[in-house]
């Protein structure tokens, strides 16, 4: 297919098991984009905070706060100097997202206040495209990449993080935001989904959220 998207800058978001970096990495792929990818696997408090969340929780949103704001500074140009297309699996706020989930009162003050000192230096994507599944669908793909840190994630903690997700969406009405439900989609065996997601992509939206159901 050749099409060609509007935007400059792609964000792929969703729970955990989404599909987004999978998702980010073919259209980096077929449409010759910089692909930034979170670099989570070398977080060594990741499986510490799954095995005692309430102990490692504060150092491990931290160290992602510094994390991801170093590689989107390195690798995000400014916004008036984008070249190509660059797409993403995920956008900065996910930070203020997780720790919202993951960190009592007193912890996300601090942290809220930090990510918001920090925030303003980076550019917002122009498109933010959020894939929608449900907690069963995101279960089973965790338990089949076979993470072997995931596989006690509880539905509730899932939940949460969707209805997290959900109400951040809503408010950010300068953001052009795309939700598209996934329940029923497999883009990596169906070409046919891939390509109408490839599709929805080169539209151009308003600010706000759009919400699309393939076919």
């Amino acid at each position: 297919m050749n099409l060609i998207t509007p935007y400059n800058f792609i964000a792929v978001e969703g729970n955990i098991g989404a599909g987004k970096s999978t998702l980010a990495q073919f259209l980096a792929k077929d449409w010759n984009a910089q692909l930034i990818l979170e670099e989570f696997e070398d977080n060594s408090f990741l499986p510490k905070f799954y095995a005692d969340a309430r102990r490692y929780a504060f150092p491990l949103e931290m160290s992602f706060l510094a994390a991801r704001f170093n590689q989107l500074k390195n690798q995000l140009p400014s916004q008036d100097l984008f070249k190509q297309l660059t797409i993403s699996d995920y956008i900065f706020a996910k930070c203020l997202l997780f720790s919202k989930v993951n960190l009592d009162e007193d912890e996300y003050e601090l942290y809220h206040k930090l990510f918001h000192i920090i925030n303003l230096q980076l550019p917002k994507p122009d498109l933010l495209v959020y894939l929608h599944c449900p907690i069963e669908k995101l279960q089973w793909n965790i338990a089949n990449r076979g993470r072997s840190y995931e596989q006690q994630i509880e539905d509730e903690y899932l939940q949460n993080l969707q209805q997290t997700y959900f109400d951040y969406l809503h408010t950010q009405t300068d953001l052009r935001i795309l939700i598209i439900d996934s329940s029923q989609v497999d883009f990596v065996k169906n070409p046919l989904h891939y390509e109408q997601i490839q599709s929805l992509l080169c539209k151009e939206y308003p600010h706000g959220i759009t919400q699309a159901k393939l076919l």
